[in-house]
């Protein structure tokens, strides 16, 4: 179940998974975690299982209806167990967004197509490290 965390930033496990999401830089985790506590729009949820918080997603909705996929991740020996796909599928039944939007790097975007997002390189943003913008366009029902 997908459980609002934003309040709970300060705990070393919420931390630690925020950091899987972020390339391993204190001062980058730091500046995040900042991020979250004075950006209102800036969302943080947790899947919990057993008392614990295995998996985090952080976005912003956009007025458009678009969810910014800002930090995904799942603690790593919970991996490949279906987690990230699910905090993604319970976050198109909560937020119900028109589209989702993620920016990842190469050891991420395969988690992205197979979860049925598009997938678009951005060529090296940085020296030797190249991006992906990845899209999920949901669905309306008629």
């Amino acid at each position: 179940m997908l459980i609002p965390i934003k309040q709970r930033i300060s705990e070393d496990s919420i931390q630690e998974l925020l950091s899987y999401a972020i390339f391993p830089d204190p001062e980058r985790i730091e500046q995040e975690i900042v991020r979250y506590h004075s950006e209102a729009a800036l969302e943080l949820y947790g899947h919990e299982e057993d008392d614990e918080i295995i998996g985090i997603v952080g976005f912003i909705v956009h007025p458009n209806n678009k969810l910014e996929l800002r930090h995904i991740a799942v603690k790593p020996e919970e991996r490949s167990k279906g987690y990230g796909r699910g905090l993604i599928l319970q976050l198109l039944e909560a937020k119900q967004p028109a589209i989702i939007e993620a920016e990842t790097d190469e050891d991420s975007v395969d988690f992205y197509r197979n979860v049925g997002f598009s997938v678009i390189s951005l060529g090296e943003k940085f020296p030797g490290v190249e991006r992906f913008k990845c899209i999920f366009e949901v669905e309306l029902e008629e």
